[in-house]
C-alpha cells in the first residue's frame, strides 16, 4: 500500500514537471496575419501606401537627376559668350537634359534684351522647372494626414462591432470576444499611422532635396547674369 502511495506521488511529480517544463503554450501574433482581420479601411491604406512609395522612388530619382550639374558647366558659358560664340552655349544648354540648362538656355536666347527682360525670363523658367520637381509631392502630404485617420475610422468601425456581438451575447458575454474584437480594431490604427509615418517622413525628404535644387538654380541664376554684366564692364 506505501508502495502503490510513493509510486503515484512519484508519477505526479514527473507530470507536474513536464508541464512546468513545456510552459504555457503561447499564440505568436503576425502582423501579416492580423492584417487581413482589420476590415475594409484596410484596402484604401494599402492603396494608399503603394501610390506613396511609388511617388517617393519616382520623386527621388528625378530631383537626384536635376540635381546634377555637369563639371564646367558654367565656366564653359561663360567662355562662349565672351567669345561671341552664342550657338555653341546654346548647344551646349541643349546637349544637357537638366533644369539648370534649359534655364540658361532661356537667358542665352534673350541676350541682346533689357537685363530685367533677361532675368524675369530665366526666373519664369526657373519656377516652372521646379514646380515640375514639385509634381505629385503634395499628395505625400495628403497620404500624412489621412493615413492616421482612416486607422482610427477603422479602429471606431471595429470596436462597435466587437461591442454589438457583446451586445447581441446577451448573458452569454465571453471576454475573449470582445477583446478579441479590440486587438483586431486596433490594428487599422497602428497601419494608418505606419502609413502616415511613411507618408511624412518621405515628404519632408523630398522637400529637401527640392529645396537644394531651387537653391543651385538661384545661385547660377545670379551667376549668369553677373555675366551679362561683364562685357559692359
Amino acid at each position: 500500500m506505501i508502495k502503490s502511495l510513493l509510486l503515484q506521488v512519484q508519477l505526479g511529480g514527473q507530470i507536474g514537471d513536464t508541464l512546468a517544463a513545456e510552459g504555457p503554450t503561447e499564440e505568436t501574433l503576425s502582423f501579416f496575419s492580423l492584417a487581413f482581420k482589420g476590415g475594409i479601411v484596410m484596402i484604401p491604406l494599402l492603396i494608399l501606401s503603394i501610390i506613396a512609395i511609388y511617388i517617393f522612388i519616382e520623386r527621388y530619382l528625378a530631383i537626384s537627376k536635376a540635381s546634377k550639374e555637369e563639371y564646367n558647366f558654367m565656366n564653359n558659358i561663360r567662355d562662349f559668350i565672351h567669345d561671341g560664340r552664342i550657338d555653341s552655349a546654346k548647344s551646349l544648354c541643349r546637349n544637357n537634359d537638366t533644369p539648370l540648362s534649359r534655364m540658361i538656355s532661356k537667358g542665352i536666347t534673350r541676350i541682346g534684351r533689357p537685363l530685367n527682360d533677361i532675368n524675369a525670363a530665366i526666373e519664369n523658367v526657373g519656377k516652372l522647372e521646379v514646380s515640375k520637381l514639385e509634381k505629385n509631392i503634395a499628395f505625400l502630404s495628403t497620404v500624412a494626414g489621412a493615413a492616421p485617420m482612416l486607422g482610427f475610422l477603422g479602429t471606431v468601425m471595429g470596436m462597435v462591432r466587437a461591442f454589438y456581438n457583446m451586445a447581441m451575447a446577451g448573458n452569454n458575454v465571453d471576454i475573449s470576444l470582445l477583446a478579441g474584437g479590440i486587438y483586431e480594431a486596433m490594428i487599422t490604427t497602428i497601419t494608418g499611422l505606419i502609413v502616415g509615418i511613411i507618408g511624412y517622413i518621405c515628404y519632408n525628404i523630398l522637400v529637401s532635396r527640392i529645396e537644394k535644387v531651387v537653391f543651385m538654380l538661384e545661385a547660377r541664376a545670379t551667376e549668369f547674369m553677373d555675366l551679362l554684366h561683364e562685357p559692359a564692364a
